[in-house]
């Protein structure tokens, strides 16, 4: 079992940014996606940006041109780069990861953007 532990969230001004990490517990010999998630009160749990194993990205038009998505392959760890945050941003921002035919979940973590 693969544990996911996140880091980076916090309180934020309206413009500010964060930078949300993701490392896996053991070392895997492949993760095919790597992802970030986020559930809003009252809202469903939407994609907010994946990353392939070779690089490819993909956003969600909410977030398109704020928010970068990285990963380091040799850490297993998945970074979310958060500029120009809005309100509308606030959350808990899960990390996800897809190996083989498993996928994995971390423990959520709050990004709250407020005045």
């Amino acid at each position: 079992q693969v544990q996911l532990v996140e880091s980076g969230g916090g309180l934020v001004q309206p413009g500010g940014s964060l930078r949300l990490s993701c490392a896996a517990s053991r070392t895997i010999y492949k993760i095919n996606l790597m992802g970030w998630y986020r559930r809003a009160p009252g809202k469903e749990r939407e994609l907010v940006a994946s990353i392939t194993s070779d690089g490819r990205t993909n956003y969600a038009d909410s977030v398109t041109g704020r928010f970068t998505i990285s990963r380091d392959n040799a850490k297993n760890t998945v970074f979310l780069q958060m500029n120009s945050l809005k309100p509308e941003d606030t959350a808990v921002y899960y990390c996800n990861i897809v190996y083989g035919p498993y996928r994995a979940w971390g423990q959520g973590t709050q990004v709250t953007v407020s005045s």
